[in-house]
């Protein structure tokens, strides 16, 4: 699914992906295959190697609480929660949003 999902970004978004040591990331060597995305991962017991992911995990359990089951979340709540964050502005972004952002680096 992850493939899948990496594959919709535009090429200028896709150059790595650095994931934590868990076991969800267990075939990242077929991933980048299937991808053409090296797969990087960071140092066991330093979140802060992954900052912006760790907060945006932070800024998702507003949503989602951390026994959340998400085989009961649908796809329409998972994308209305992203459309929430991602026009949701950033002071690491000059007040900005997401979205916004994003529609800069692909003009």
């Amino acid at each position: 699914a992850l493939a899948e999902k990496i594959s919709t970004l535009p090429e200028e978004l896709r150059r790595s992906l650095t994931w934590d040591q868990g076991k969800e990331m267990a075939r990242h060597k077929s991933f980048t295959v299937a991808t053409d995305l090296q797969v990087y991962f960071c140092d066991p017991r330093l979140p802060w190697q992954r900052g912006s992911n760790e907060n945006t995990n932070g800024l998702l359990r507003q949503y989602f609480p951390r026994a959340t089951n998400f085989s009961h979340v649908s796809q329409d709540q998972l994308n209305a929660v992203a459309l929430r964050l991602n026009q949701r502005p950033r002071k690491i972004l000059d007040f900005e949003t997401p979205a916004d952002r994003l529609q800069k680096v692909l003009q």
